[in-house]
């Protein structure tokens, strides 16, 4: 691993939101790594511990008490900052661990093993760590085993990425979006005070006349044209927008944290941007001029789930077409459930 990813903490950041697996329900592959780890190397603690900006997550942990934990402090962070296993034989001797709440109060952890999980593109998103609450010496053989179980947890959010992404662009599937939908309506309602609506908006955009195109260049042109539609939406947004496929020639974005009229400014900015730019595509001596219609939905409390809230950015979406397509419309203001 190139040392300076380990000090690109963006760059890491970005790493993890991609794999859209932050406060996801229990998964049994997660699970049974626990499970094996702790049975194997008989600890009382095993975590798989996701590193967030100010928090670590485990997807999975046995023996520990919460679903989370504050960042700060905590022996994860440490361990992600190495490019090797972090071994702590006795954290009361460990002038890094020794003053730490997590050694002198509840786990009372004296001893910990982490080994990063490194994702391919060189980032450490977390670890997968045992504890124990007496000091031990964690011989070779455990650090081993540990990280072949570490490459397991690796190749299983790598896959659970590649099921959570569309083939063709890259965005995330219908499936992935709504995930990351429904997790965005969890944060509006936990963080919603009387009086106060967190912000964040939904885009539901559709592709015009795109069956003319298929009809008329072919299915390969089609997909080309729907790469690169979707390259050049991505240009337009943030590390922390979520931008899906929702099937065919219907995509979606979800813009966490902005208002109704950012929100559309965002939409008009992505729909001026394709209008501006025919398509290239091999074979085809002109290239192709292709639009889209927008719906925006700014309203997140005023729904119960994600289908509820797609369907009101989909039916705004529905009249940009009826009233003459390439142009972006806003959804019928509801109230706050």
């Amino acid at each position: 691993m190139p040392a300076a990813q380990l000090f690109d903490e963006p760059g890491r950041l970005a790493a993890l939101h991609r794999l859209s697996v932050l406060d996801t329900a229990p998964e049994q592959p997660f699970d049974r790594v626990v499970s094996l780890v702790r049975n194997v190397l008989d600890v009382p603690m095993v975590s798989i511990s996701l590193v967030d900006r100010d928090r670590q997550w485990f997807k999975a942990s046995l023996g520990l008490p919460n679903r989370e934990g504050p960042r700060q402090g905590s022996f994860c962070t440490v361990a992600i900052a190495n490019d090797g296993p972090l071994v702590v034989a006795n954290a009361t001797e460990d002038h890094r661990f020794a003053a730490s709440p997590l050694v002198t109060d509840e786990p009372h952890i004296r001893s910990y093993a982490g080994v990063p999980l490194q994702m391919p593109d060189g980032y450490n998103v977390g670890t997968l760590c045992v504890i124990d609450q007496r000091p031990r010496d964690f011989s070779a053989r455990d650090i081993a085993m540990l990280g072949d179980f570490a490459r397991i947890v690796v190749n299983e959010l790598e896959l659970r990425q590649i099921a959570a992404r569309d083939l063709l662009t890259g965005a995330l599937s219908r499936r992935g979006f709504l995930d990351c939908v429904e997790r965005e309506l969890d944060n509006a309602r936990a963080h919603s005070t009387p009086g106060h609506s967190p912000n964040a908006c939904l885009i539901a955009l559709d592709v015009d006349h795109f069956k003319r195109i298929n009809d008329g260049h072919g299915h390969p042109a089609g997909d080309r044209v729907l790469e690169t539609l979707a390259a050049r939406i991505t240009r337009e947004l943030r590390e922390t927008d979520c931008f899906g496929r929702l099937g065919g020639e219907e995509f979606a974005v979800l813009l966490p944290g902005l208002s109704q009229d950012t929100g559309l400014a965002i939409a008009e900015r992505i729909r001026a941007a394709l209008e501006r730019e025919p398509i290239v595509v091999d074979g085809i001596a002109t290239p192709l001029p292709v639009t889209a219609s927008f719906g925006v939905s700014a309203t997140p409390l005023a729904f119960r789930d994600a289908p509820g809230w797609l369907a009101a950015a989909d039916a705004a979406l529905y009249e940009a077409k009826r009233s003459g397509r390439n142009r972006c419309c806003l959804a019928r203001q509801r109230s706050a459930a």
